[in-house]
């Protein structure tokens, strides 16, 4: 089970070059930008629905209706501050405010892990490697001018702590759910609240833009099945080990597509995540 978040942190690369790419295009606003991505994300998995669609009649229930409008909430926060810091600043520049939602992520998961059982791992020989894994990526990627904490570097850092939130929620309701069916309703329910609060124009974009979007829309749909899978069959943190391996793939894409370089902290750090992987994998 563990190739569904290899498959997922090859996504989440992917999908993260090509989100700053479009940002980059000239009249592409954030709240723009949000509502195209969610349509492209809703229209790819149209088809899915056939064959995914699963929801237990406990999802229905007051308490998780509530827990379900809150992973809502929650994401749009996330993804606005998110395409808010990606729209003024380089990918490389980001990646150490971006490399805290892992360790968010983990961080709320033992802290989730007292007071709900079962649902979150609390195993030393998985949280220890995971931590240090998201320590080893943070320390590789922080410089000097980071400590300024620019307001683009701040917004990255406020998206990673609530897609962290995020994803911790989304654990509490997942099992009444099968990953796709979760992922479309979450994004259609994205999708209305952005178009209703922002009225985007839509009308004037471009076809090779509504491409690229499906594009980004079907590499989003991998990365956040592929985890939700993962959260289901190997838990949270030993899944946010794994996806810790998106940045590798993301120097590696940005390199190649973006021409960013890569130095010796990032491929020290990349042996450091690889073996914290190995180890919570075999141990």
């Amino acid at each position: 089970m563990i190739y569904f978040p290899i498959l997922g942190a090859i996504a989440l690369a992917g999908g993260t070059v090509f989100e700053r790419e479009m940002l980059k295009k000239k009249g592409m606003n954030v709240k723009k930008y949000q509502t195209l991505e969610f349509l492209a994300i809703v229209l790819v998995m149209l088809p899915l629905l056939y064959f995914f669609w699963k929801i237990n009649l406990q999802a229905f229930e007051l308490k998780n209706v509530l827990i379900f409008a809150a992973v809502i909430i929650t994401s749009i926060i996330a993804n606005l501050f998110t395409f808010y810091s990606m729209k003024g600043e380089k990918v490389s520049n980001l990646e150490p405010a971006k490399m805290l939602e892992p360790l968010f992520t983990i961080l709320l998961a033992i802290i989730f892990s007292f007071f709900v059982q079962g649902l979150y791992e609390n195993n030393a020989k998985v949280i220890i490697p995971a931590l240090i894994a998201g320590l080893a990526l943070i320390v590789s990627y922080v410089k000097r001018e980071h400590l300024q904490l620019n307001k683009y570097f701040l917004a990255a850092i406020v998206g990673s702590f609530f897609f962290a939130l995020e994803l911790i929620i989304s654990r509490l309701i997942l099992d009444l759910y099968s990953p796709v069916a979760f992922y479309f309703l979450r994004c259609a329910g994205i999708l209305i609240l952005s178009y209703i609060i922002f009225r985007p124009k839509l009308s004037n974009v471009e076809n090779k833009i509504k491409l690229k979007m499906l594009l980004i829309g079907a590499i989003w749909v991998v990365y956040r099945v592929a985890t939700y899978y993962g959260y289901l069959k190997i838990g949270i943190i030993s899944t946010t080990l794994i996806l810790m391996l998106g940045p590798i793939f993301i120097y590696l894409f940005a390199r190649i597509f973006l021409k960013e370089k890569i130095n010796t902290r990032n491929i020290i750090a990349s042996v450091i995540i690889l073996a914290c992987v190995l180890y919570a994998s075999f141990a």
